[in-house]
C-alpha cells in the first residue's frame, strides 16, 4: 500500500501492515540513530512510564538531559524543554526579538525550521515537495518582517545586512541544509554569517534539531568550528518520543521569564518519558568510536551509490556530512535551494518506487534526507546497493536526462 503503514520496527527494519519488510533510511526523519526499539531505550521509557508519564513541573531527568545538553554542546550553557523542533525554533525566535528588542529576521531559502507561521518563507520539506509557495492561513503581516535569502551566499547576506543589520534581531540557518535535500555549507559560509551578526549585533541561531548529536557529540557547530548564540535541538535528544530544546548563552536565555520578560512554556516539556529516551540514546552514543563507525558506513553507502549511478548511466549527485545525505537526479553539484529544484522529481519518484518494491525504505521526497545508523549492518548496504543498481536501470529506461 501506498503510503505503508507500519505495523512494528525493531534495529533498521520496518514491517508493514500487509507484513512486508523494509531496511529504514528514514528512521522517524533522524532520531532513531540507535535504531528501532532499542533495548536501552524502550527499558529506560518502561521504567520511566512506571514512575508516571507527566508531572507538569521540572523532574530530575530534565536536570539530567539539560547537564548533557550543557556538557556536550559548545555554545549552550543553558537549556530549555520543550515539545518539537518547530516549538524550539519558535521559541528561540522570540528570544532573540526580546533579547535584542528588533524585528526582522533572516531565513534562507530551502531550509525548513518547523512550521511556525513566520518561518514558512521559501521553506523546503512539505512546502516544497508539494509545491507550496507558503501556506494559506498565514497572514502577509505575519512574514513581513521575514527576509529569506539564497542558502550558501554571502555576499547576499551582507549585502542585506548592510541595508537592514540593524533592524535585524537573528539570522536562523540550518548549518547542513536537510530539508531540500542535503546541502552542505560552503566553505565560509557559517564562519561569514558569524562574523556578520558580531558586527551589527544579530544573534546568530542554529538550527540542530537535525544535525545535533548526529554530526558529532557537540552537533554541526562542533562539526564545523562556528558557534552560535542560540542552538535549536530535537530528534535525538527525545530517542523517538516527541522533544525539542533551545539554548545558548547565559545573559540571552536569562531574558526568559520567570528569570525575565520573554515568555514561553508548555505542560508536557520536559516530559520524563522523552527525558528518559533520549538520556538512553546518548548514553549509546557516548560509547567509542560511534561516530567514526557512523561515517564508515555511510561512506561506504554513498561510494556503492555513485558507482550504481555511473554503471546505469544515470546521472546522480550524492551530497552527504558524516551520516546523513540525499541523491539529486541531476547533472549539476547541488550547493542551493535553485539547484536542488532543477533535479528530476520524476526520476526521483521511480527511484523510490522501485526501491520500495525491493525492501529499501528511503524519503518518499527528493527533498528530504536519508539517514544511516548504527543497526545498519554491511549487509543492509550491500543490499540497498544492489537494490539501487536495479532500481536505476528502471529510471534510466522510464526518464529523460
Amino acid at each position: 500500500m501506498t503510503p505503508i503503514f507500519v505495523k512494528e520496527a525493531a534495529g533498521c527494519r520496518l514491517v508493514d501492515e500487509d507484513g512486508n519488510v523494509y531496511i529504514d533510511y528514514v528512521a522517524s526523519w533522524g532520531p532513531l540513530i540507535a535504531g528501532h526499539s532499542h533495548p536501552l531505550v524502550v527499558e529506560a521509557v518502561r521504567e520511566a512510564a512506571s514512575r508516571g508519564t507527566s508531572y507538569g513541573i521540572p523532574s530530575e531527568m530534565e536536570i539530567r538531559m539539560a547537564e548533557e545538553v550543557v556538557d556536550r554542546v559548545p555554545s549552550i550553557e543553558m537549556v530549555r524543554m520543550v515539545n518539537s523542533g518547530t516549538e524550539a525554533t519558535m521559541s528561540a525566535l522570540r528570544l532573540a526579538r526580546g533579547f535584542t528588542g528588533r524585528k526582522k529576521v533572516i531565513k534562507f531559502n530551502g531550509c525548513y525550521h518547523g512550521h511556525g507561521d513566520c518561518l514558512l518563507v521559501s521553506s523546503g520539506s512539505g512546502i516544497v515537495t508539494f509545491g507550496i509557495p507558503g501556506s494559506p492561513g498565514v497572514p502577509d503581516e505575519v512574514v513581513q518582517h521575514t527576509l529569506s535569502l539564497p542558502y550558501n551566499d554571502l555576499g547576499q547576506v551582507e549585502k542585506v545586512m548592510n541595508e537592514v543589520g540593524e533592524e535585524t534581531a537573528a539570522v536562523i540557518v540550518e548549518p547542513v541544509a536537510a530539508n531540500m535535500g542535503v546541502v552542505p555549507p560552503k566553505p565560509g559560509f557559517l564562519e561569514g554569517l558569524r562574523r556578520l551578526c558580531d558586527r551589527w549585533g544579530a544573534l546568530l541561531i542554529f538550527d540542530e534539531v537535525i544535525t545535533g548529536f548526529r554530526l558529532a557529540p557537540g552537533g554541526a557547530q562542533e562539526y564545523f568550528g562556528v558557534l552560535p548564540d542560540l542552538t535549536c535541538l530535537g530528534k535525538i535528544i527525545g530517542g523517538g518520543l516527541p522533544v525539542g530544546a533551545y539554548g545558548g548563552r547565559g545573559e540571552i536565555m536569562k531574558k526568559m521569564a520567570p528569570l525575565g520578560n520573554v515568555y514561553q512554556a508548555g505542560t508536557l516539556s520536559g516530559n520524563p518519558l522523552a527525558m528518559s529516551a533520549g538520556l538512553a540514546m546518548l548514553g549509546i552514543l557516548k560509547e567509542e568510536g560511534v561516530y567514526e563507525t557512523l561515517e564508515e558506513k555511510t561512506a561506504y553507502l554513498v561510494r556503492g551509490l555513485d558507482q550504481a549511478a555511473k554503471a546505469a548511466r544515470v546521472p546522480v549527485v550524492v551530497n552527504h556530512v558524516a551520516s546523513f545525505g540525499c541523491g539529486f537526479f541531476s547533472r549539476e553539484p547541488v550547493d542551493d535551494f535553485e539547484s536542488a529544484l532543477k533535479s528530476s522529481t520524476e526520476a526521483y519518484a521511480v527511484f523510490f518506487q522501485e526501491m520500495l518494491k525491493q525492501g529499501v525504505y528511503l524519503a518518499p521526497s527528493q527533498f528530504e534526507a536519508f539517514f544511516v545508523g548504527l543497526a545498519h549492518g554491511k549487509d543492509d548496504l550491500d543490499r540497498t546497493i544492489e537494490a539501487a543498481m536495479q532500481a536505476l536501470k528502471r529510471v534510466r529506461e522510464n526518464c529523460a536526462f
